[in-house]
Formats: structure tokens, C-alpha cells, sequence
């Protein structure tokens, strides 16, 4: 068995724009005048476009300190004495303009609570606002071309139908006679006092160019927007969304619940992809007063409360969308084009939209918290839609815009793709309290401002002659001079027709009888009335052959009519069978629907889980991107170290050969100095053995110490030859020292710092280190060791004998990874001067038993103190190679 492969439901493909030319949002900016207990104004107006912001007293936005002043540039800029009449010929006037040439339009105010949207969009007695200057241009341009009542009639999928005038009136009749319908408020009413008067007649503007051959109709809807919930102000029932809601016994009507939800109406979608609100009121008005009317009776039941900052807070973002139908006339000029497709429907959206606040100034509390709550999260999502927006336009990315994150911005997310124009007017108040939240409005507005539009196109063309609704009523007003030209039209009164046929008659002539003999008088009248009976009889034969032709005429109308009944009744049969299949087919809907609305619902889940995935996906492209470039910076890190390892191998590697070639020459040194130590041993063992065995020969004198004069040295034929290098021996007595001169092992032919404190002392002593090649300084210097190869420091402390030693500590200078220089530590010599006065440990080479108890012999003790002058010390530094150094005295060349 072969299973059928499982289709996939076809994505619907993307709207295309509506035009390729663009427009950006038109953003306006006007200024609140300052109440009388502000005294410091933090706005200033430049010119007809920019505005400047002071930062108030004591608030520093830079670091340092400073004022910063900023200057944000508008498409206008409304100043303090600018009028409503002003305002609405530049912000309000186009958007209607294109409302009657079939475009749509949207028009919100924004800013922050108090600062004057509500008297912007309403205004008050005298100085209406933008909504009813709106709606009086609207109807000023459209008024002669109205149609009568429910000849336009809304569905409930966004659409609007036609009918013909004998339906509408049908259906007038129906609406009056049934109470549960909502009679239609007249014009003539008496208006509301509070908004009686809002226009002058003298400021009433007018459209121009109207297509005189269509007839127009208005419908108002009235919205607001409460905690991200929409309700319709205009239904006669309105519950207040935040109270409970119990029936008659006292109890809740939900069992179990303590509080019912509010009942929020749909968002949804039409066939042209317009978003729309489901099951919203739409009352067809046909003046502005009427209009206005219904527009105040919503306005009252919107939610409005008292907080510190305003006395008549809004607390929902209101829309009251203005909806014109409009269809041509036919040919003739007489009635509608019965055709649905050649319906046009445009709507302005005039958003009054609720202010953002902080309630630590407003002092909100429970209820109103979540109220403010609310309100600045619907305004932080039209910003995100903004910035997604601009975003896109700029950088060329194609980015999802969160429009389902609010019901504001789902609303109004096919303007913004371009069905139709688009304007702001930002509100801001000038006082100084204010200040920090008119920045963050100004920003937005700045970026608004970098957000286009696409424009909408212009409407089709009908293709029936322009005109005919004039040429129609010419054609009636001079068929109706005709008529009275000729009588009067002949629908008058049954005796107005008796007496048309009476002058018809022939007249009759005079009978005036003169004389009793006349005999011409009465024989004419005679014959005059003869031929009136006659013209009279043939008209009754005629009437009665006309009466005869409408009884047949009747008849068979009645035998039409009982035709047309039983079909009537046989299609009234058939109507039952399709009102059981409407009924079917609104069941099978209803369940549609519901479908539909869980799909939306999981649609919505699908967004924010794409939405989650994407931030996941952008976060972890991010932490990739991040990674490669630490990887990058670890793989040149790696090849900086790999050069310099290498460098320091080297340079290692050439110091140990180096030390190394140091250590065997001083091995070969020393065991060259051992060697010619043992040849002098034995030579003078050799001299005091010959010595001991000549006969008459004096005991030799006592040992001396180290600080007494020593035995005269071998003569330079006795000792070993000129290459091999030796000690001095020590010189008799009488003979003076000769001052030698002792170089340190550090003259190489590397270049040294010669690092001696101020602090040091002049010893005077024989034996001084000398240092050819050196630079000579009093403290260490990160200029003098970038110059050297060798440090050497001079360091003077008191011995435990209490003289003073010098000790030269050796180093080598070291260039560092941060292009310094550090120095390490290799060697110490030790300088030390001793007194006469300090005992020694010799023995006398005449003695035969050892003086110290070591058993070593005298003679060859005094040999080696006498010839074996070194020091053995270890190095100062771990970083180094430890060693023996040998400083030993060499000979001075004769």
C-alpha cells in the first residue's frame, strides 16, 4: 500500500509594495506654553524647523561637568503662538485631501504626559483641534454628493457593498420600526455644550478637485487601546474593563472566578492584507456635527485618572478611524454602479496616543501601575518597530519587525509598509521638570524622521464620461419646465384633468337672444352642442376601449402575478434550503474560524519562538565572531612568542657558549695556578731540605704573620717560564711593596654600567676595579642600560671585624617584551682591606709539630698563604648560571 505523501501548506507570498517612491514620515514638533507656576524653560525655538534644549539648573550631562545644549530640526515647529487653525492647515489638511482622492492616512501625537496631545487632536469650544477641523473639512468637500442612508453598508470582514436605493430604504424602514436598533443621531440635535462651537464659520477649508460623478459615504469607529487590550467606545453597553463583573444574586457570573477577564476584541486580517478590528462598531454619519457627536459619546466612556502630573491623565492610546466609501455614478448619471469592485475605501486614523511616564513622579500606585506599565511598554514597542525600521532602510538588512509584540503597532503595520501617508506631532512641555523625558521624545522623533514610507498609488480611473451627474440634472430641470410649460406635469389632482379636458372641447358660441324672431342663434348652439355630444361620445368610446385594454391589460398582470407568486412561493421554498445551507456554512465558519484563531495563536508562539532563535542565533554568531578574533589574536600571540622564544634560544645559547668558552679558561687557568703552586712547593721543600743539610748554618727566623714582611720572592730566572701565569711571591721585609694595579674580571670588550652611589667611600686601597669601557653613573637609568651590555653596582658594608668590604655585584642587562631592560645577577666579587693588628693563622715553617692540630705541614702552610691569593664565591642570582670565580693576582711585567 502506497501512502500518500503529505502536503505542505503553501506560504502566502510576501505584499508587495504599493509604489517604489518613498516619502519619510512627516514628523512635527510643538511647543506647550508654560503654566504660571513654571518658571525655568528648557526649550528654546531657533527657527520655523529647530528647537534647542537647555539643560535645566543642576543637571550636568557630560562627565566633566559641562552644559550640553542640543538642537533636533522638525519638518515645522509649532511655537507657543501658533493656532489650531495653523497647525491643522500644515499637519491635518493633506491627510484629508487624500482621504476623499480614495488614499489612505495616519495621523498620532506623542510626547510625554502633560504635554498637551489631547487639546492637539480634540481642543476645546473655539479652538477645535485637529480631529473636528477634519471632519468639517470632510464633509464641507463631500456634502452635495452624499447618498442616502445604507446605500453603502459595511460587512464584517472589512469590506464594504452597495445596494440600491429601494433596498436602503427598505432596509431605513426595518432599522426605525425595530427597537433594537440604534437610531441614527441628527444633526439638528442640540449639540453637547462642551464641544458646541469648536469651528469658526470662518475657518472652514474645503477640498478641491472632488469627482462631482460619485457619491460618498462616512463611517466613524472609536477605539482605545486599555492595558494591550481593544475595546469599542462606541457600543451602548460598555462594561468598565477593570471592575468585576456580577449578576443580579450578588455573585460573580463565572462560578468560581472572582473576576472576569475583559472581553477584548481581534485583530485581523482581510483579503488585502489590511489589518482591521473584528466586530467593531461603524456608524455611517452625514454631517461633522453628527459625527463629533458620536465621537464625544465615546470619548466619556474613555479611561482617564488624576495623578500628580496631570489632572486629566489618559490611560489608553484612542483611534477613531474615519471611513469614506465611495463609488461612481452609471451612465446616466442617476443611480450608483451597482458593482462591489468598483467600490474605493480610504480611512484616516487620528491616534490620540497616551503618554509615557515615570511613576515616581506621578505618584502611581496599584491599578495605575500597571496602567503606566502598560502604556510605556506599547510605547517602547512602537520605538523597537521604528529602529527595526530605520534599520532595515539603512544597513539593507532584512530583520523581522516585532508588529504582533502590541496591539498599537498591529494595528498599524500596513502603514508603515506603505498604505498610506504617515505623521507625527510630538508634544513636548518646555518646563524644566521635564526635561530628561523630552530628551528621550526627541531621539525618537530624530529617528522617526530617517524611517520612509512607501507612497500610495493613485486609484483607477472610471471609464464613464466625466460630467454625467451634471448633464442628469440638467435633463431633469428641463424636463420639468416643459412640463409645466405644458401643463404641469400629469401626475396633478383627477379634477385639474377634467377641466384640461374640458377646454379641449370646442367652444361654444354666444347665445345672446336680442330678438324673439331669431332663428340663427339657437340652431347654431344647437349644432355647437350636437358636435361637443359627439366629440364627448367618441372620447367615452375611447376612455371605455382604453378602460377594456387595462382590464385585459390588468387581468393578465393578475395571471402574471399568481405565475410570479407560485414562483415566489416555489423560490421561497428554495430560500429555506439555502438559509439551512447559510446556516450550515455559518457553523462550518464559526468552527473555521475558531481553527483560525487557534492557528493565530500558534502563529504568535511560532514568531516568538523564531524570534527567541534568532536572538539565540545573532548571540551565538556574536560569541563565534568574538571567539575567531581571540583565536586570531592567540594564533599571532603564539607566532610573536614562537620569534621571540626563538630570539631568547639564541641569544641563551650564544650566553652558555659563551659562558661555557669563560668556564674552561678559567678551568685551564686554575689548574695552570695549581700547577705552578706545586712547583714552587716542591722548589722551596727542595730549598729547605738543601738548607737543613749545610753545616753551620743559623736556625731560620720565627713565622711571621700575614701582616708582617714576608720571605723575598724567587728571583724571575728561578721561576717557571713567562707563559705560565702565577702569583707574586710575597716580598722580604725591607724591600717596600710596589703598588699593583688589579683588573677586574669584567673588562671584556663588552660595554659596562658602572653603577657607583654618591654615598661611597675612597678606601684608598692598592688593589682597585677598573672598568675601561663603562659609563659611569650615580643611580641606575633606563636610558644608560639600553646603551650597555654589562651592570656592575658597588656596594660598601661593614664586615663582622668591623672594616669596611667592598663587594661589586656583576649583572647582565636584559632587553625586556616591553621594550625595557632588566638586569640579571651573575657574580659578586669582594673587596676587603684588613689591619696589621689582625692575628693570622700561620706557622712557622721551622716548627716541626703543626700548630692548628691539622697535621699540615708549616713550611708548605706558609707556601700556600703566601702564593695562593683567590676568593671562591657563588652567584647571586637563581636566573643564572652558578660558578667559581678565581680572582687571582697576576705578575707585573718587568
Amino acid at each position: 500500500m502506497i501512502r500518500q505523501a503529505k502536503g505542505r501548506t503553501p506560504r502566502r507570498p510576501p505584499k508587495k509594495p504599493s509604489s517604489t517612491q518613498k516619502d519619510p514620515v512627516g514628523v512635527y514638533c510643538r511647543v506647550r506654553p508654560l503654566g504660571a507656576e513654571d518658571e525655568e524653560c528648557c526649550i528654546e525655538v531657533i527657527s520655523g524647523t529647530t528647537i534647542q534644549l537647555h539643560a535645566p539648573e543642576g543637571f550636568k550631562t557630560n562627565r566633566n561637568g559641562e552644559y550640553k545644549e542640543t538642537q533636533y530640526s522638525f519638518k515645522k515647529v509649532f511655537g507657543v503662538s501658533m493656532s489650531q487653525m495653523e497647525l491643522f492647515e500644515h499637519v491635518a489638511k493633506p491627510l484629508v485631501d487624500d482621504l476623499v482622492h480614495g488614499k489612505n492616512g495616519l495621523l498620532f501625537t506623542y510626547g510625554v504626559t502633560g504635554s498637551g496631545k489631547t487639546f492637539t487632536m480634540t481642543g476645546s469650544p473655539g479652538q477645535g483641534g485637529l480631529l473636528p477641523r477634519s471632519l468639517d473639512m470632510l464633509f464641507n468637500s463631500i456634502g452635495p454628493y452624499q447618498t442616502k442612508r445604507y446605500v453603502f453598508k459595511t460587512d464584517d470582514k472589512n469590506g464594504m457593498e452597495v445596494q440600491s436605493e429601494v433596498d436602503a430604504l427598505l432596509e431605513r424602514q426595518k432599522r426605525e420600526n425595530n427597537p433594537s436598533f440604534t437610531k441614527p443621531s441628527s444633526s439638528r440635535q442640540k449639540l453637547d455644550p462642551e464641544i458646541a462651537d469648536m469651528i469658526k464659520s470662518e475657518e472652514a477649508y474645503k477640498t478641491d478637485g472632488v469627482d462631482e460623478d460619485s457619491s460618498y459615504s462616512v463611517f466613524v469607529s472609536y477605539i482605545e487601546i486599555y492595558n494591550n487590550y481593544i475595546y469599542d467606545l462606541l457600543e451602548e453597553n460598555q462594561e468598565d474593563a477593570i471592575k468585576p463583573k456580577w449578576n443580579g444574586g450578588g455573585t460573580p457570573v463565572r462560578p468560581n472566578t472572582e473576576f472576569i477577564p475583559p472581553q477584548s476584541k481581534i485583530l485581523r486580517e482581510d483579503q488585502n492584507h489590511n489589518m482591521y478590528v473584528s466586530g467593531c462598531m461603524e456608524v455611517e454619519v452625514k454631517s461633522a456635527e453628527e459625527a463629533f457627536q458620536v465621537f464625544w459619546r465615546g470619548q466619556k466612556k474613555r479611561k482617564v485618572a488624576n495623578t500628580c502630573l496631570n489632572r486629566e491623565s489618559s490611560r489608553s492610546h484612542s483611534v477613531l478611524i474615519v471611513k469614506l466609501a465611495q463609488a461612481p455614478l452609471d451612465a446616466d448619471g442617476d443611480n450608483i454602479l451597482q458593482d462591489k469592485n468598483q467600490v474605493t475605501v480610504s480611512q484616516l486614523c487620528l491616534v490620540d496616543l497616551a503618554g509615557s511616564e515615570r511613576t515616581g513622579r506621578t505618584g502611581a500606585e496599584g491599578t495605575r501601575i500597571r496602567e503606566a506599565g502598560n502604556i510605556n511598554q506599547s510605547l517602547l514597542n512602537l520605538r523597537t518597530c521604528i529602529e527595526v525600521l530605520r534599520e532595515n532602510q539603512m544597513c539593507g538588512t532584512n530583520r523581522m519587525v516585532p508588529y504582533r509584540d502590541s496591539k498599537v503597532t498591529h494595528l498599524f503595520k500596513n502603514y508603515f509598509d506603505g498604505e498610506g501617508k504617515v505623521r507625527m506631532v510630538v508634544c513636548v512641555n518646555p518646563k524644566a521638570d521635564d526635561y530628561e523625558e523630552t530628551l528621550l521624545v526627541m531621539r525618537f522623533a530624530e529617528m522617526t524622521q530617517e524611517v520612509e514610507v512607501a507612497r500610495p498609488v493613485d486609484r483607477p480611473i472610471c471609464g464613464f464620461t466625466p460630467g454625467r451627474r451634471h448633464r442628469n440634472r440638467a435633463f431633469k430641470d428641463e424636463l420639468t419646465r416643459k412640463l409645466e410649460e405644458r401643463g404641469g406635469p400629469i401626475d396633478r389632482d383627477v379634477p385639474l384633468v377634467i377641466n384640461q379636458l374640458a377646454h379641449s372641447l370646442p367652444p361654444l358660441p354666444s347665445c345672446e337672444l336680442t330678438d324673439p324672431n331669431d332663428d340663427i342663434t339657437l340652431p347654431r348652439l344647437i349644432d355647437a352642442l350636437q358636435n361637443r355630444h359627439r366629440i364627448r361620445q367618441m372620447m367615452i368610446d375611447y376612455y371605455n376601449n382604453a378602460a377594456n385594454r387595462m382590464k385585459s391589460m390588468l387581468q393578465e398582470l393578475d395571471n402574471i402575478r399568481m405565475s410570479k407568486d407560485e414562483l415566489i412561493h416555489e423560490q421561497n421554498g428554495k430560500l429555506a434550503n439555502k438559509d439551512k445551507i447559510i446556516q450550515n456554512n455559518k457553523a462550518e465558519l464559526e468552527r473555521l474560524e475558531k481553527k483560525t484563531r487557534m492557528q493565530e495563536h500558534k502563529i504568535d508562539i511560532l514568531q516568538k519562538t523564531t524570534k527567541i532563535y534568532e536572538d539565540d542565533k545573532r548571540s551565538m554568531k556574536y560569541e563565534l565572531e568574538t571567539r575567531d578574533q581571540r583565536l586570531q589574536r592567540e594564533l599571532s600571540d603564539k607566532k610573536r612568542m614562537e620569534q621571540r622564544m626563538h630570539g631568547q634560544v639564541t641569544d641563551t645559547q650564544y650566553k652558555w657558549e659563551k659562558e661555557c668558552d669563560r668556564r674552561v679558561n678559567a678551568m685551564q687557568l686554575e689548574m695552570q695556578n695549581k700547577l705552578w703552586v706545586k712547583d714552587e712547593k716542591l722548589k722551596q721543600l727542595k730549598a729547605i731540605v738543601t738548607e737543613g743539610k749545610t753545616p753551620g748554618r743559623p736556625d731560620p727566623p720565627p713565622r711571621q704573620t700575614q701582616t708582617q714582611t714576608q720571605p723575598q720572592r724567587p728571583s724571575r730566572e728561578e721561576r717557571l717560564p713567562a707563559k705560565r701565569s702565577a702569583s707574586p711571591s710575597p716580598a722580604p721585609t725591607a724591600t717596600p711593596v710596589r703598588p699593583l694595579h688589579r683588573r677586574s674580571r669584567s673588562a671584556g670588550g663588552e660595554k659596562w654600567v658602572d653603577h657607583k652611589p654618591t654615598s661611597s667611600l675612597d678606601l684608598g686601597t692598592v688593589l682597585q676595579p677598573v672598568l675601561p669601557n663603562a659609563i659611569q653613573v650615580s643611580a641606575a637609568s633606563g636610558k644608560a642600560l639600553s646603551k650597555c651590555d654589562r651592570y656592575v653596582l658597588t656596594h660598601q658594608e661593614v664586615g663582622s671585624d668591623g672594616e669596611i668590604q667592598t663587594k661589586l655585584v656583576k649583572g647582565e642587562v636584559i632587553q625586556t617584551r616591553g621594550g625595557g631592560q632588566s638586569v640579571q645577577f651573575t657574580d659578586i666579587e669582594t673587596l676587603k682591606q684588613e689591619l696589621t693588628t689582625v692575628p693570622r693563622r700561620k706557622r712557622k715553617s721551622s716548627e716541626g709539630a703543626p700548630a692548628n692540630g691539622d697535621g699540615t705541614d708549616g713550611s708548605w702552610t706558609d707556601v700556600e698563604t703566601r702564593c695562593s691569593v683567590a676568593m671562591e664565591m657563588r652567584a647571586g642570582s637563581n636566573m643564572g648560571p652558578g660558578f667559581e670565580h678565581h680572582g687571582i693576582t697576576k705578575r707585573r711585567k718587568p
